[in-house]
This record gives structure tokens, sequence and C-alpha cells, in this order.
């Protein structure tokens, strides 16, 4: 058996493999279900209406996609320039810090404060996937594992601060930061609800990294250094100088959805203030093929699959454990597919 390239795959192949692998997923959530000893078109059912079955539970899954669509913006540009960026964990965190730092400040009017809070948040996470590109580009060291212990360098990093000169002293022992006022909150696109206004920011980051990518220059040179770096730099494009760029938009995004969930949802840094959003940032780009528009929509589907199966977990007594599973199971089939939609096997 050997896998043999397809020169131009067909549309039914490009897309139908990969909807396949939903499929797939699907049948696997059910014998999960069956497993636990639940009826799975019951769970199936509860995870879609616990996701989207009313207002409250529509604007949380739009809200807990806030952050996974960054992040996985942040993947989704780093590794179309094969660039393997696996810290946006540590970028996000970044963004947090220094969003409460700057909100800390009382630099002025919330409406010049706020965007102050962003932009330094983006600076900061782009700066912390510069230091590994720099490594990479400048001596070889290998990308993948200086981004990944970047993140538990930064999560301790993080710890120190809330339990040191951050700590908030009316915590009542729970080790967060000193909350930021309510002036320095981003708005709630619908009052009472918690849906802010940092998911409308996430639908412009994606549209603009679309633009970037598919009517700058820039973009081009980013999907020509993914496609053979070997070839770009004979073209004339300064490969080191893309892959920099790259990092720096990269890191920038990640870093965003730390300023969305302190400034948007939490209002204060803590160690857990992201479930894993920087890792899950990479299936979410890989479900979406790398398209900046297609993680919205992926974002969507992840984030209902975690909002749906925690009122499931409620109703049916299923373990919540089960959207790990289902987020998993659905890269594996979908990594497959998108092998497949290249390569076409042949038994010899």
């Amino acid at each position: 058996m050997r896998l043999e390239p397809i020169a131009n795959p067909s549309a039914l192949r490009l897309y139908g493999l990969p909807a396949l692998a939903l499929a797939a997923t699907v049948v696997v959530a059910s014998l999960l279900a069956l497993i636990a000893g639940a009826d799975p078109f019951a769970t199936l059912g509860l995870i879609v209406d616990g996701a989207a079955g009313s207002r409250f539970a529509a604007l949380e899954t739009l809200n807990r996609a806030t952050p996974l669509i960054f992040t996985g913006l942040a993947v989704a540009v780093a590794f179309r320039a094969r660039l393997w960026n696996i810290g946006a964990e540590a970028q996000l965190y970044a963004g947090a810090i220094v969003t409460v730092l700057i909100g800390m400040q009382g630099l002025g009017a919330p409406w010049l404060q706020l965007p102050v809070m962003a932009l330094a948040a983006i600076a900061a996470g782009a700066l912390v996937l510069l230091g590994p590109v720099v490594l990479k580009t400048r001596f070889g060291v290998d990308e993948v594992v200086t981004t990944l212990l970047l993140n538990f360098v930064m999560l301790l990093f993080v710890g120190y601060l809330v339990e040191g000169p951050l700590k908030d002293p009316a915590g009542m022992g729970w080790p967060k930061s000193v909350p930021l006022e309510k002036e320095l909150r981003l708005p709630r696109i619908i009052e009472g609800l918690r849906l802010h206004w940092g998911f409308a920011l996430a639908l412009i980051a994606a549209v603009a990294v679309w633009v970037v990518q598919t009517r700058t220059v820039l973009g081009y040179q980013i999907r020509a250094v993914g496609q053979n770096a070997g070839a770009a730099r004979f073209a004339g494009i300064r490969v080191n100088r893309v892959l920099v760029q790259t990092a720096l938009i990269s890191g920038g995004l990640a870093a965003l959805a730390g300023f969305s969930e302190v400034a948007g949802l939490k209002g204060h840094l803590s160690s857990d203030l992201s479930p894993g959003f920087g890792y899950t940032g990479i299936i979410v780009a890989m479900l979406a093929l790398l398209n900046p528009l297609g993680v919205v929509l992926t974002a969507l589907f992840v984030a209902g699959i975690f909002v749906g199966a925690d009122s499931m977990s409620r109703a049916a007594g299923v373990p919540t454990y089960i959207a790990d599973i289902l987020l998993a199971v659905s890269l594996l089939f979908m990594v497959l597919a998108i092998r497949l939609t290249r390569f076409r096997v042949v038994w010899k």
C-alpha cells in the first residue's frame, strides 16, 4: 500500500471527505453515548439543545467561541507558513497580563484606554512568539519545542503574579488579580447577558485575516513560504522576514483572546483564565483547513460541543468528558480526510 499524489483533486473529494469525517464523528459520539448507558439520539439532541436551544444557550455558545476564534486564527496564520505555533496559550496569557497591567494604570478615559489595552496585548503576544521565531531563523531551534515550553513558563508566571504583585486583597483566598474597573470592561452586546463586543472584534479579525491572506502581497508570500520555502527563497522572497511578520500577526491574534477574556468576560487575571483555548485553537484551525472564515464556523461548532455537553451532562448524567473525546476524534478524522484529499491510496 502506498499514497499517490493527486494533481487536481475534485470538488467532491475536497469537500466530501471532510464532511464524511464530521459524520464519522457523530457516529463515534453515538457509540460513546451507548457505552455510557444513554440513548444516543437523545444525547445528541441534548447537546444541540444545550448549545442552541434557547437565546441564552446560543449566546453562551457565541461567548465560548470568541477566544477560540482568536486562537484558531492565530494557529491558522502560523500554520499557513509552516510555522508551528503551539504556544497560543502563552500568547493568550501574555495578552491577559498586559490588559490587567494597563487597566490598573488609569491612563485616561475608557474610550481611550480600552484600545490602548488591546494594542498593548497584541504587542505582548507578538513578542512572546517573536523569540521562538528568531531562535528558529537564526539557530534552527525547533519552534514546536520552544512555543510549547513557553506555555508552561507563562502559566507559572501568571501564578506568581496572582499570588504576589497583582493579588487581589479582597480575593478571599482565591488567587486572582485586582479586577478591572467596570468602565474598562468591554460592553455587553445584549444587556443582562454575558456576550460582549469581543465577539464582534473576533469576527472583524477573521475578515481582516482573510483579506490579508487572499488580497495582499504578504498573504501571497505566506502561502508561498508554507508551500515551499526553498522555492520561495529562490523566487526572491525573504523567507525569514515573512516568518517574523507571520509570527507578529499570529501572536497578536492569540493575545486578543486574553484581552477579550479579561476585559470582556472575567474582569481579572487568574491561572485558570483559559481552560486550554490555545490548544483547542489548533483543533479549530485544522478543522477549518486553515481558512480564516472557516475558523469562525469551526469555533462555533467546537464551542457548541462544549456548551451543549455541559447541558447534556446535567440532563442525562453522561460525563462531560465526551466533549473532549469528540474533539480529539474529529481532529483525527479531519487530519485523515485532509490527507486523502491530496493523496489516493494505491493497493500494491
